[in-house]
């Protein structure tokens, strides 16, 4: 079995991920596997309609490779929670958070009572597809699911700190592109306005014996995220890989295009 993402965190190990969200296939989670380095991958159904059919084949082909996964999905609802975690996801992260109200709201769906307020089914590959007592599956299910609250509204970066604070949290995780684009810097990835805030998210982490992570959208700012305190960087995507694959093809034929 896989080190579990909140496991190596709560080591404050580094901790290596990639994303998908276009481009979902277990060829392309194998590859990742086969270039050694990751520790996981997390998908994205904020911007990807990923089935269910999908999130089991990744949630199967991330076991297979020794990694741990979770998936990234809108507050919605208490069923995408559910749904989710119940296909072999280790875990959730929510997008576009804007209060530590909200983002309670997030954790109470991931857990079972007396903490949340989930629905119980064991016939999820989270229940074994129920081979788990329930009572055991109830215990270990609330200690040991992954879950994350991303900072990238004004909201839930001005509520940070009570956002780590919240029972449950096991990491906020920064979203530098819609940060960046609420703070006025879009894109802008250098800029000191992006930079006080992921700092703020940083300190909150430190205050509250939280993990912190960020989409790093190119090595210096990953390197400066790191020297922060950063456990989670993620480094590249589906479409990223693949489209630097195509250009390092094209340079390399260019004499022929």
């Amino acid at each position: 079995m896989p080190t579990s993402f909140k496991q190596m965190l709560a080591e404050q190990q580094l901790v290596r991920v990639f994303a998908l969200g276009r481009v979902v296939h277990p060829i392309l989670i194998e590859m990742f596997g086969l270039a050694g380095g990751y520790h996981g991958f997390w998908l994205d159904c904020e911007h990807s309609n990923l089935t269910t059919d999908q999130l089991v084949t990744a949630g199967l082909a991330a076991r297979a490779n020794a990694f741990d996964c979770f998936a990234r999905i809108p507050p919605t609802g208490y069923w995408q929670v559910t749904q989710c975690l119940e296909t072999g996801m280790g875990g959730v992260m929510a997008a576009q958070i804007h209060s530590a109200d909200h983002a309670e709201e997030f954790v109470k769906w991931t857990k079972f009572s007396p903490r949340g307020t989930r629905g119980m089914n064991v016939g999820g590959r989270d229940g074994n597809y129920s081979h788990r007592p329930p009572a055991e599956f109830v215990e270990q299910t609330n200690r040991e699911q992954f879950v994350a609250i991303q900072i990238e509204t004004l909201g839930a970066l001005e509520d940070a700190d009570a956002i780590a604070a919240i029972d449950g949290v096991d990491l906020l995780f920064v979203g530098p592109a819609d940060l960046s684009l609420c703070l006025g810097v879009v894109g802008e990835f250098h800029h000191d306005k992006l930079w006080d805030g992921i700092e703020r998210v940083a300190a909150a982490c430190r205050n509250h014996g939280k993990a912190w992570g960020a989409v790093t959208p190119n090595p210096e700012f990953a390197d400066r995220a790191i020297e922060l305190g950063c456990l989670m960087p993620t480094f590249g995507n589906d479409v990223l890989t693949l489209r630097r694959g195509v250009d390092a093809l094209k340079s390399a034929f260019g004499r022929h295009f």
